[in-house]
């Protein structure tokens, strides 16, 4: 009797403090997030449409662009909209990305332009809004799916080929979907701690010049995609 006196008298003391979440509460995030680009590159095909590589040119059918992974530090804010459907918007810091142009093949560049190299980096800011649904608001463990769209902003683009300086751009506004799923675990006096995954769709156009930005051309259609992975702390106000 005594110990279920002590269950009883331990869940009424934890339950108010772990129901936080209600409509109009606001949830602070800090975590830090890799960002693992799942590329595919074009650069062959697209690259052989535009008179500039393909199978018997310079840059090869099977040449393409890589981009690295980065660690970054990324602020989230959380709006709850009703106890179980919040808006969240993620303001991470711009990510940088070095991109490499890689071939498997064995035949010369065009021009002696463009072989394997290191291309330089690009900086990126990707802020995202997205729509969740809380399986368990009120509860210690709290899962969570969402969805919702990315705008991607590149304001650092100086790429550049080792052979010539010929500089390379990608778009400078992009914009994609994104899918996520995360689980919130609730430790108290508005505190928390968060795991969270998002998939985020991000497309843009490479080109490059070579007369002094007189005309550029296409060379690749290039999907980035991230997959990006957070682990961090939150408070709910």
């Amino acid at each position: 009797m005594k110990k279920s006196l002590l269950v009883v008298a331990l869940l009424s003391a934890f339950a108010p403090v772990l129901a936080q979440a209600e409509a109009g509460d606001i949830v602070v995030r800090l975590r830090a997030a890799y960002v693992n680009p799942d590329e595919h590159s074009k650069l062959g095909s697209v690259s052989a449409a535009n008179g500039l590589g393909g199978s018997s040119a310079a840059i090869g059918s099977d040449a393409r662009l890589t981009v690295d992974n980065n660690t970054i530090p990324e602020l989230d804010i959380s709006y709850y909209i009703t106890k179980n459907i919040a808006a969240e918007l993620i303001l991470a810091t711009g990510t940088r990305h070095d991109v490499h142009l890689t071939k498997n093949s064995a035949s010369a560049p065009l021009g002696g332009i463009l072989g394997n190299e290191d291309l330089g980096s690009v900086n990126i800011l990707p802020p995202t809004l997205t729509a969740q649904w809380h399986f368990n608001p009120d509860q210690m463990i709290d899962p969570y799916v969402g969805a919702g769209i990315n705008y991607t902003h590149s304001f650092d683009r100086s790429l550049k080929t080792t052979v010539g300086n010929y500089p390379i751009h990608i778009d400078q506004n992009m914009f994609g979907a994104v899918a996520q799923a995360g689980v919130d675990v609730n430790l108290g006096s508005g505190w928390l701690i968060n795991a969270d995954v998002k998939y985020v769709t991000m497309n843009t156009n490479v080109k490059v010049t070579l007369d002094n930005g007189a005309t550029w051309k296409k060379i690749d259609d290039l999907d980035i995609n991230p997959w990006v992975f957070g682990v961090g702390i939150g408070k709910k106000f």
